[in-house]
């Protein structure tokens, strides 16, 4: 996460959150009293509906009736307050710092968002978000020795077999795998054209493979029209 992250005051004008976001090149700010505790979040999707722009939501009347008065003064305050207090999101999605990656990447993809703020006790401690993740993925890449792979091409060919049998999606009974001088020649037929990634990606990640040859066809399961693999030779 990134700690002490830059955050704004919540009577502090919407004018300054927005200068701050530009500066800093950052979509969002977390807002906090003079305590340090988080009550809010203001972010770039806070400020999409301006009177300043005249993208303020507007209504029909009659739906202004079915809905009540009570949603349309809540849109107005957020449309043309001047207080980031009167404009940000109040109930910020957070994570505890004992967090595991697993579950900071379901609860952003899930939500959708960007950002989780990092609370203990009420108390912001930082802030994750997508690019701490990208960084993160980025370190261990650089960190991944370039895997060799030792053994002939038959130790390879039983090792690729016995990572293919342990996906749920691979058609074990269909597939069959040649190794030559470390090149992988699939041979086989699939029944979804999106095995044939799966199964080229699979490969590729195990370690000693220098090169994949494709020849597996997709059968179409309705029409029973065959399409042939990029390796595969058409008379």
């Amino acid at each position: 996460m990134t700690a002490d992250p830059l955050t704004i005051a919540p009577d502090a004008p919407v004018a300054e959150a927005v200068r701050i976001m530009l500066d800093r090149r950052v979509s969002g700010l977390p807002v906090v009293d003079s305590r340090g505790g988080l009550v809010g979040v203001i972010t770039e999707g806070d400020l999409l509906r301006r009177s300043e722009l005249g993208t303020e939501k507007r209504r029909a009347r009659w739906l202004e009736f079915l809905f009540g008065p009570g949603k349309s003064a809540e849109e107005f305050v957020h449309s043309h307050g001047l207080k980031v207090e009167e404009v940000m999101t109040r109930t910020p999605i957070t994570v505890a710092p004992t967090a595991g990656l697993d579950e900071v990447v379901d609860v952003m993809t899930e939500r959708r968002i960007k950002r989780l703020m990092v609370v203990a006790d009420g108390r912001l401690l930082g802030v994750v978000s997508r690019a701490d993740l990208l960084r993160a993925l980025s370190g261990a890449f650089a960190a991944a020795p370039i895997p060799l792979g030792t053994g002939s091409d038959a130790d390879l060919k039983a090792r690729i077999e016995q990572v293919l049998a342990e996906k749920s999606w691979m058609p074990v009974s269909s597939i069959n795998v040649e190794v030559q001088a470390r090149t992988v020649h699939l041979w086989g037929s699939i029944l979804d054209e999106r095995q044939r990634e799966a199964i080229r990606v699979c490969v590729e990640n195990v370690p000693g493979v220098a090169g994949i040859v494709d020849h597996l066809v997709w059968v179409e399961p309705f029409s029973g029209t065959v399409m042939r693999g990029p390796g595969e030779a058409v008379d």
